[in-house]
């Protein structure tokens, strides 16, 4: 066998296996994207991303992405969850490992992993993408998974944050060094938040992924995780938390995962820098299955939690119509949906999908995006080709 066939096959085991999916209600199986089933076919793409796109399995060190026209699970296997690190991937053990919190607090902490899995647990969805992930890789820089560990906030409380403070960041095991102007330094891989986006109830320190411990290549034993926001905010390997009260400006804050765009700024055009922070409204399809003369679109959604209004459907200049969620989505999770397209023509078409949310925002054709010099940010509607 290909050794790159039994990779495949291992990375598409999915969370089924494991159980984690088996506590839920009871879901039509359209709507979960199941592996297909006897005299079921992919409809393959016939756009230039999917004729271009080169899937490769995970190797240590490196950038994996998975093929989402094989997406075939609500929860993304941990071997497939998306992976992209910039210092390497640190081998941090266990037993002695400490989460240092430091600042300006009144009580600083040393933690072990043991005192973290005692503290305020939670358990939750969270999907995400990479602030890179882009129609090229057919948005494969992305995952969906089931995550445990303490709240972020009750770890600050415990530490009781000063009068004054107005950042917290988020130091990481993985170091490395950088050239700035002209010296050589060492640097953590590290982000921060203010301390309202700390705050929020939802966030979490997690030590288990999809009912398992944090594996290594996702930041094991510990990583921050922070729903509605892109996958560079939540920091692997995570070892110190430090309250300030300046804005923290290291390389990934304030020179990379920067979004330069064209905005109006009182009236003027100018190019303006945002950090890359909040998930854009995005919604893709993934894949089209034929059963007999029957045809389902399927695809998903990632935002930043805003309850959605509808996701629709496009066939090539057709109106839109609306598709079915997955009532298994939670408010973090990626949100799976399905369309019926009920007797297409043979031959070629484009087919696209929308989502608008209850705050009236509609995800934008490419066309409709601010004009940008960066390439992070990539949420435009995402048209494919097939052929019937």
């Amino acid at each position: 066998m290909n050794p790159e066939d039994n990779g495949r096959r291992k990375v598409l085991k999915g969370a089924l296996g494991t159980g984690v999916l088996a506590a839920g209600a009871a879901i039509a199986p359209n709507l979960l994207f199941p592996a297909l089933a006897q005299g079921e076919r992919l409809v393959p793409f016939t756009d230039d991303a999917s004729e271009a796109f080169q899937w490769r399995p995970i190797q240590p060190n490196t950038t994996h992405w998975q093929d989402t026209r094989e997406i075939t699970n609500f929860f993304t296997s941990n071997d497939d969850f998306y992976l992209v690190q910039h210092y390497g991937q640190p081998e941090v053990n266990n037993d002695s490992y400490r989460l240092k919190v430091t600042g300006m607090v009144d009580n600083e902490l040393d933690l072990s992993l043991s005192d973290l899995m005692n503290g305020d647990v939670i358990e939750q969805q969270v999907g995400f993408e990479c602030g890179g992930n882009s129609q090229r890789l057919l948005y494969g820089l992305i995952g969906n998974a089931n995550w445990r560990g303490p709240t972020l906030s009750s770890i600050l409380e415990r530490a009781g944050i000063q009068d004054g403070a107005k950042e917290i960041v988020f130091f990481a095991a993985d170091i490395a060094q950088e050239e700035i102007r002209g010296r050589e330094v060492d640097k953590a891989f590290a982000r921060s938040l203010s301390i309202e986006d700390a705050m929020r109830p939802e966030n979490m320190l997690a030590f288990e992924m999809n009912g398992e411990p944090l594996p290594h290549y996702h930041g094991k034993p510990l990583r921050l995780v922070v729903p509605g926001w892109y996958g560079v905010a939540n920091v692997k390997w995570l070892t110190q938390i430090h309250v300030q009260d300046t804005r923290y400006m290291g390389r990934f804050m304030g020179r990379d995962y920067v979004t330069l765009k064209r905005d109006n700024v009182g009236g003027v055009e100018r190019w303006v820098e945002n950090s890359v922070t909040t998930l854009n409204l995005k919604s893709a399809i993934v894949r089209v299955v034929e059963s007999g003369s029957n045809f389902t679109i399927q695809g998903f959604v990632l935002n930043d939690g805003t309850p959605l209004e509808s996701v629709e459907v496009k066939v090539d200049d057709g109106p839109w119509q609306r598709a079915q969620l997955n009532p298994r989505n939670t408010k973090y999770s990626w949100k799976l949906w399905s369309f019926d397209w009920d007797n297409p023509s043979s031959g070629e078409h484009t087919i696209v999908s929308r989502v608008t949310d209850i705050d009236g925002n509609v995800q934008p054709t490419n066309d409709q995006l601010p004009e940008k010099v960066s390439f992070w940010e990539d949420f435009g509607q995402f048209p494919r080709q097939v052929t019937i």
